[in-house]
This record gives C-alpha cells, sequence and structure tokens, in this order.
C-alpha cells in the first residue's frame, strides 16, 4: 500500500529556486520527484551550487528528464567528475508520469522545475509543476496587484 502524499513537501533545504516561473507561469498542480544524481552532483547540491532558471523537464520514452538544469562540477572532484548540464532523470510514479504527459499534449501545459532540495531524509528532490504560460496581460495584472497589496501593506502600516 503506498504512503500517503502530503500536500506540503518538506522542504529541509532549499538549494535552488526558480523565482521567474511562478511570474511566467500560472501554476496548476505540484509533484515531488526524487532526481537521479551522481555522487559530485550530490555534493555540489549541498554545497548550494546549482541553477535551474532556465531548465524544463520532458517526458521522453516513459520517463521524465530535467533539462538544462546547471549543476557546477564539484571544486574537489577529480576525473571522475559530472557534465555540469547533462539530463537528469526524475523519479515519479508511473502514474504520475502519465497524468503529466496526457496533460502536457492535450491541454498544452508545461512542466516546469519550481525548486531543488534536500527533505529532512537528506535526499535530493525536486518541486516540479504543471504550468499554463501567461500572456504579456497576465502578467501586467500580476505585477499591478503585487505592486497593489504592497501599498496595502504600507497603508496599513502607516495608518494602523
Amino acid at each position: 500500500m503506498a504512503r500517503p502524499q502530503n500536500s506540503v513537501f518538506d522542504k529541509f533545504k532549499t538549494v535552488a529556486e526558480n523565482r521567474k516561473a511562478r511570474f511566467d507561469y500560472f501554476i496548476e498542480d505540484k509533484f515531488e520527484a526524487g532526481i537521479a544524481l551522481t555522487g559530485t552532483e550530490v555534493k555540489s547540491l549541498r554545497f548550494g551550487e546549482g541553477s535551474i532558471a532556465e531548465s524544463f523537464a520532458e517526458i521522453r520514452g516513459g520517463e521524465c528528464w530535467l533539462v538544462n538544469a546547471n549543476v557546477p562540477e564539484f571544486s574537489h572532484g577529480n576525473r571522475f567528475n559530472h557534465t555540469p548540464k547533462r539530463p537528469r532523470k526524475l523519479l515519479l510514479h508511473e502514474r504520475e508520469i502519465s497524468r503529466l504527459q496526457g496533460a502536457v499534449e492535450r491541454k498544452g501545459m508545461t512542466l516546469v522545475p519550481l525548486s531543488i532540495y534536500f527533505n529532512s531524509r537528506g535526499r535530493a528532490k525536486v518541486e516540479l509543476a504543471l504550468a499554463k504560460g501567461k500572456n504579456a496581460a497576465d502578467k501586467r495584472n500580476t505585477i499591478k496587484d503585487r505592486e497593489w497589496k504592497r501599498d496595502q501593506a504600507r497603508i496599513m502600516r502607516d495608518h494602523g
């Protein structure tokens, strides 16, 4: 029997975050995926290095892959050091992969990584989002709402 999934992921140490994704996309659903890493990649991530700003996820051959994520080479690595921008396999259940693939093919959605973190058990995880792209007008509305909330907080602070 499968363990029930938490609605909130237990992020112990966040390594990389894709803050621009929340501005560029409407986030529909979030998934927690394991990531297959080599030894030097794990060490590099534990030092807080890595970037997922320009990365994306795709489904190829029934498997989910994280493409274009940059995990720099480990400084004390030797000849067995890894390639910084290699595609990395994401570990998801088969039914999750088929659900994601259906949404991407039918609804025109995108798989966007939101963050890479270590959970409380020390495992590297990726927070993956099923997202729909925003157009320019949606982005303007997001900016307007954000500025209005900032002004509201300023007014409440000044006038009590």
